[in-house]
């Protein structure tokens, strides 16, 4: 088995320590499975470099390493034959800072920024922050269930002062590995709409579906990549995010000091140990990375083949991210229900709220967690469904 040298079946109890995830159910008897966070222990390589650096004891003011640098450069050359600069990266201390700074950078007050729901909630809500309006389509299901753009809405919500198209790739929350042609077809509407292009492609690691391979949007080609902005982060694919690094990649110069500008006395510098679990990620983290797409896969499967038995629940089939997105409207009406979260919390799972995404009657599942917990939550759900 692929993941025989890693441990992906011990349960750590995450309630001994401070944790976003499972605070939010203290004192209850709840599984969290809602925040993209996954229980298991970070791989090998990055706790041994943190402890490395640990036991070094001095942590003054640092900016990245050129070993960190090419860690990353070394990265997109094997995963996506891409040629990165050094100085192309930008590092930030999260994804959430990465396209807020885009927004800032982009046109003038009243500007519009595009982007298209359900989507992470912090991208719907990056346009209002710098006094941007958001230009929202919606993605639409097709025959097979899978979401994709529709390019007749997406015209008709840009204006002339459309600035910036805020893209997810691999998508958050459902789960789609936009192909070459459909990228294409983006890249051209920006293109011909002169948009800047932040593309956030967090999840990049984490692709599950054999037949699909993710491709950085910049690598369309010179054109595409002059006006892109490309943020990526080892948070979500080596589970390291309350050690908030991220980069963006800028290929093109004049963009990447505007960016830069941007950041200024705002955009705070990148943990050390954020930097140095990157390091460890990209250089020596691949073997842990399959291992974990095998058993993620796994879960995958597994949570479709449970939840498909409902017929109340539409379950779309991520073809990468630990996340499943799953329609509850049926099952609302069928029950007369109106808060989802709430029902399948009172059966003791903890599941993120469409409504942010901007999906009422929508929810999402977090299947990154030992098989145990998974199968512990799955019966939860199927005991109320019942």
């Amino acid at each position: 088995m692929p993941h025989a040298a890693f441990d992906f079946e011990t349960v750590l109890d995450r309630r001994v320590v401070p944790g976003e995830k499972w605070d939010r159910y203290a004192g209850r008897d709840v599984l969290p499975m809602w925040v993209a966070d996954m229980d298991f222990a970070a791989p090998p390589c990055v706790v041994e470099a943190l402890q490395q650096r640990l036991d070094h004891r001095v942590f003054g003011y640092t900016d990245a390493w050129p070993s960190l640098k090419n860690a990353i450069v070394d990265a997109m050359a094997r995963d996506y034959a891409w040629a990165v600069d050094p100085s192309w990266i930008i590092f930030l201390p999260g994804m959430v800072a990465g396209f807020n700074v885009a927004c800032r950078l982009a046109g003038d007050v009243g500007d519009g920024v595009i982007t298209a729901a359900p989507v992470y909630p912090p991208m719907l809500a990056a346009a209002s922050h710098h006094d941007r309006s958001l230009q929202r389509v919606d993605l639409v299901p097709g025959a097979d269930g899978a979401y994709g753009w529709d390019l007749d809405a997406l015209a008709a919500v840009a204006t002339g002062r459309s600035r910036l198209f805020l893209l997810c790739n691999p998508h958050n929350p459902v789960g789609r590995v936009y192909t070459r042609g459909e990228l294409e077809a983006l890249a051209d509407f920006a293109e011909a709409r002169d948009l800047l292009i932040c593309s956030d492609e967090i999840h990049c690691g984490l692709v599950l579906e054999p037949h699909a391979r993710h491709l950085p949007i910049a690598t369309l080609g010179p054109e595409v990549a002059r006006r892109t902005i490309t943020l990526m982060a080892p948070s979500k694919t080596w589970n390291i995010p309350g050690l908030y690094c991220a980069f963006a990649i800028i290929p093109a110069p004049e963009l990447r000091s505007r960016y830069r500008r941007a950041m200024r006395g705002i955009v705070p510098h990148v943990n050390i140990f954020g930097m140095v679990a990157a390091e460890a990620a990209y250089r020596d983290g691949e073997p842990w990375r399959l291992a974990l797409i095998d058993i993620l896969r796994g879960h995958r499967d597994r949570v479709l083949a449970c939840l498909g038995a409902f017929p109340e629940l539409t379950v779309v089939s991520p073809e990468a991210t630990y996340l499943a997105w799953i329609d509850c409207r049926r099952m609302m009406a069928t029950r007369g229900i109106d808060d989802p979260v709430g029902f399948f919390e009172a059966a003791g799972v903890g599941l993120s709220d469409g409504r942010p995404f901007g999906a009422p009657g929508f929810v999402r599942l977090n299947f990154g967690c030992p098989r145990s917990t998974l199968e512990e939550g799955l019966a939860r759900i199927a005991r109320a469904l019942a």
